[in-house]
C-alpha cells in the first residue's frame, strides 16, 4: 500500500529575501528551538522525579525504567518515519501535528492516576517528538540559507541540544520538590500551545515533495530501530546474554539489512543510503552516537552521585549542574564567530577532547570527594566540550545534504542521537553493575563513558577532519 502527496508550492520568495534570509529570523528561530528544547526537556526532567513516581503510582523498578524507555524506544524507533512524512505532507503542516500530538500526550502524562497511563501517555509523547525533532532541524535548514545565517542558527540549535539535558534535571528537581512532579509535564502545555499557533504565521511553507511512501523502507526502518532500542534498555535488567535480548538485537540487525537490500532499489527511500557516501555525515551520525551515550551516562550517574554521595536534594542536584551548563551557553553563543575562525573540524576536535578530560577527570570521585573540586570543576570541562562539539556534530550530519534530502539527513542526526543516548546508558549501567557501591559504581561508569569519548575522538580525526579537509580543497 502506497500513499502519494501532492505538490503544494508556496509563492516563491523576492531573489533578495532569498539572499539575505527570513524576514523573521528571531520568530523562527524561536518557535523551532522552544519546540526542540520540550522534546529534550522530557528526556530528562523525568530522572529527578523518579522517586516520587514510584511512591505516587506504586511502581516497582521495572514499571518505573519502562516511564523513560516507552519515551525513548517509541522516540527512537519513528524518527525515520517522521522525516519522511515532513517530506511527504509538509514539514510546516508536519511540525505543527507532532506538537499538538506532544502536548496532548504532556496533558495526560501530568494527571496519570495510574502507571499504565503514564507509561502509555509517555509513548504517546514519543510519537509527537519523533516527528517534531527531525522537522524542526530540517525547517531551520530550509529556512535560513548556507553561510553565516545557517551557522549561526544552527549553533543555537546546538546549544539548545547541550543545554536541554541539564536544564531538564534543574526544572524536574525543582518541580519534584516544591509542587509535584507532574508540573514539569504540565511547562509544555502552554507553551506548545504557543508554538503551534505562531509556527504557520512564521515558518517558511516549504515545498512538499511529490512521491509515494516507502511503507516496506518505513516498517524495516521503524522496527529495526525500535528493535535495537528495546534489546539495549532490556539489558540493563535481564543482561546481555537474556534470550529476550538476544533475539531482540538478532531481529534488529536482520530487519537492518532488508532495510539496506530494500532501500538500495527502492524508487523513493526513506533513508537513502547515498546519504552515507559522504565521511563527513557518516562520521558525523557515529561520533555523534558515542558522545551522546558518554554524556547520558554522565547525567544518569552524576545525578545519582550528588543525591546519594554528597547528600543532595533532589532540587540541589538539578543546580549542581549550573556550572555546566552556563559554561555550555557562553561557549555556544560564541560558536559561529569560532567556526569562521578556525572551522568546524577543529571545533570538534577541541571539544571533544574538552569533554573527555572532564568525562575523566570526574570518573575520579570517591567517597571524600567535594562537589566543588571533584563535580563542578570537571563540569567546566564538560560545558566548553559540549560548546564546542554540538555545533559541528549537526553541522557535518546534514553537510552537503540536497534539500529534497534534508528531512532523511535530519532523522539521521536524530536517530543517532536517540541510538547513542540509550545504548551509551545500557553499557554504562551494565559495566558498572558489579561495584560495590554507589561510588564505586559511578566511577566505573564515568570511566566508560571516558573510553566511548576516546572512540568518539578517534571517529573524528580519523574520519570527519580528513573529509572535510577534502571537502574544503
Amino acid at each position: 500500500m502506497t500513499t502519494t502527496a501532492t505538490s503544494t508550492r508556496a509563492p516563491a520568495a523576492p531573489a533578495a529575501t532569498q539572499a539575505t534570509g527570513p524576514a523573521h529570523p528571531r520568530a523562527i528561530l524561536a518557535v523551532i528551538l522552544v519546540s526542540y528544547f520540550l522534546i529534550l526537556l522530557d528526556n530528562s526532567v523525568i530522572f529527578t522525579g523518579l522517586p516520587s513516581i514510584a511512591a505516587a503510582l506504586r511502581l516497582d523498578a521495572t514499571g518505573l525504567s519502562w516511564v523513560q524507555d516507552a519515551y525513548t524506544l517509541v522516540f527512537g524507533g519513528l524518527l525515520l518515519l517522521g522525516a519522511r512524512l515532513g517530506d511527504l505532507l509538509g514539514r510546516r503542516r508536519v511540525f505543527v501535528a507532532g506538537l499538538a500530538v506532544f502536548v496532548t500526550a504532556s496533558f495526560l502524562v501530568g494527571v496519570a492516576p495510574t502507571g499504565w497511563w503514564l507509561i502509555a501517555a509517555r509513548a504517546v509523547q514519543g510519537v509527537g517528538a519523533a516527528v517534531v525533532a527531525p522537522s524542526a532541524l530540517s525547517l531551520l535548514t530550509a529556512s535560513f540559507p548556507a553561510g553565516p545565517q545557517r551557522s549561526r542558527a544552527v549553533a543555537w540549535y546546538a546549544a539548545t541540544a547541550g543545554i536541554g539535558a541539564s536544564l531538564g534535571l534543574l526544572v524536574g528537581g525543582a518541580a519534584a520538590q516544591w509542587v509535584s512532579w507532574r508540573a514539569g509535564f504540565f511547562i509544555n502545555v502552554p507553551l506548545g500551545i504557543a508554538m503551534a499557533v505562531l509556527a504557520p504565521r512564521y515558518l517558511p511553507a516549504v515545498e512538499r515533495q511529490r512521491g509515494r511512501f516507502d511503507v516496506t523502507g518505513a516498517a524495516a526502518a521503524t522496527l529495526a530501530v525500535a528493535a535495537l532500542v528495546f534489546g539495549v534498555l532490556e539489558s540493563v535488567d535481564r543482561g546481555w546474554a537474556s534470550p529476550v535480548v538476544l533475539v531482540a538485537l538478532a531481529g534488529s540487525a536482520v530487519l537492518f539489512v532488508v532495510l539496506v537490500l530494500h532501500e538500495r532499489r527502492a524508487e523513493q527511500p526513506i533513508m537513502p543510503l547515498h546519504l552515507f557516501a559522504d565521511r563527513r555525515r557518516w562520521g558525523a551520525y557515529a561520533a555523534r552516537a558515542l558522545y551522546l551515550g558518554a554524556m547520558m551516562g554522565f547525567f544518569f550517574f552524576t545525578t545519582q552521585l550528588m543525591q546519594g554521595v554528597l547528600g543532595f536534594t533532589a532540587f540541589q542536584a538539578g543546580l549542581g549542574f549550573l556550572p555546566m551548563t552556563a559554561v555550555n551557553f557562553a561557549v555556544a553563543t560564541a560558536v559561529p564567530r569560532l567556526t569562521a575562525r578556525v572551522g568546524d573540524a577543529t571545533m570538534l576536535v577541541a571539544g571533544v577532547v574538552l569533554t573527555l578530560a572532564g568525562m575523566a577527570w570526574l570518573a575520579q570521585v570517591d567517597q571524600s570527594s567535594s562537589y566543588a573540586t571533584a563535580v563542578a570543576l570537571p563540569m567546566v570541562l564538560i560545558g566548553a566540550g559540549q560548546g564546542l562539539a554540538f555545533a559541528p556534530l549537526t553541522s557535518f550530519g546534514i553537510a552537503g545534504a540536497h534539500a529534497a534530502d534534508a528531512g532523511a539527513a535530519s532523522g539521521l542526526v536524530n536517530t543517532a542521537h536517540q541510538l547513542g543516548t540509550a545504548a551509551g546508558l545500557a553499557v554504562l549501567v551494565a559495566a558498572s553493575s558489579s561495584a560495590v557501591d554507589l561510588t564505586g559504581r559511578v566511577s566505573t561508569a564515568l570511566s566508560w563513558g571516558t573510553g566511548l569519548l576516546v572512540a568518539c575522538l578517534v571517529v573524528a580525526v580519523a574520519v570527519i577532519v580528513p573529509a572535510e579537509r577534502r571537502s574544503r580543497a
